[in-house]
């Protein structure tokens, strides 16, 4: 039987979400949202940019 979206919802609030994996969704939305503008940024770019901010 296929689970509702409340089910999944339920499960993904409990899963530990480290901080490697944090720091690769915020460079994910960081090139995503700055591609759409202007195709020629790339995720090295990013990966550049996010390297010379100091960590939290």
């Amino acid at each position: 039987m296929p689970m509702t979206v409340e089910q999944l919802l339920a499960m993904a609030r409990n899963v530990a979400v480290s901080e490697e994996e944090l720091e690769a969704q915020r460079r994910s939305f960081a090139w995503g949202n700055t591609h759409i503008e202007n195709e020629r940024i790339t995720r090295a770019m990013i990966d550049r940019a996010a390297d010379r901010i100091p960590a939290r």
